[in-house]
């Protein structure tokens, strides 16, 4: 089989392994199609688990609630404007 990458993804792809990301090209185009195949399917058990812990965290009253953590944030915005500092996400 012969795969066709731009040279663009050809760079980021060997960047990638000389950096030690990955053992190969093959290696990373492996990985890649493998994290294709698990985005195509609606199976979200893995997920559960997860889903579980949060609400039993909510249930012994670990949460913040919405509205404290968008005060938090605004406050936050409002103390680095003006002082010329970038927010990055």
């Amino acid at each position: 089989m012969t795969i066709t990458l731009t040279p663009e993804q050809l760079k980021w792809i060997e960047q990638q392994v000389a950096g030690g990301q990955f053992e190969s090209v093959e290696d990373a185009v492996r990985l890649a199609v493998a994290d294709l195949m698990t985005v195509g399917t609606d199976d979200l058990a893995w997920a559960k688990p997860l889903v579980d812990d949060a609400r039993a965290s909510l249930a012994r009253g670990e949460g913040i609630p919405a509205e404290a953590v968008r005060a938090e944030i605004d406050v936050y915005l409002k103390s680095i404007r003006g002082r010329g500092q970038t927010l990055r996400v």
